[in-house]
């Protein structure tokens, strides 16, 4: 049911950020038109903090060596917030060329299983019009789909 998370960040120059995710972190991304670019992500995990609100939203990458990203990123000129032992992880902030802050930690929590972890991922079209945009006829595939 699930196949992915879509994350936003905002970004007062966002040309900027996107090319600080392509080229510092080195993200693979794809090219939507005109510049615009998504990326992947590695697995990810989403949790529930109590909040007197709702609608207050945050996101954190994850490393494994945080002391060693804060070092990579001072060699390509950002910075980064100090270190702080939350408990949970090694959590610091990194400074977006656009000039926001993304969360980054070490964690040290239990992490879950990534979700379709180990499988490929299927293709949500219907065979029939798999068969229509990879070119191979309509009965190819309907043969293909009794033999599942």
């Amino acid at each position: 049911m699930i196949v992915g998370a879509h994350s936003i960040i905002y970004s007062t120059r966002p040309e900027a950020d996107r090319a600080f995710f392509r080229d510092v972190l080195g993200l693979p991304h794809v090219d939507v038109g005109d510049g615009w670019l998504i990326f992947g992500l590695p697995p990810a995990e989403v949790a529930f903090h109590p909040s007197g609100e709702n609608d207050v939203h945050e996101f954190y990458l994850m490393c494994d060596d945080v002391e060693t990203f804060v070092a990579r990123m001072k060699r390509h000129g950002r910075a980064c917030d100090p270190v702080q032992d939350q408990g949970y992880g090694l959590v610091t902030r990194v400074t977006l060329p656009g000039g926001g802050k993304i969360g980054v930690y070490q964690p040290r929590h239990a992490r879950p299983r990534a979700i379709g972890a180990g499988k490929t991922a299927k293709n949500p079209r219907r065979p029939a019009e798999r068969g229509r945009a990879t070119g191979v006829r309509k009965r190819t595939v309907k043969k293909k789909a009794r033999r599942r």
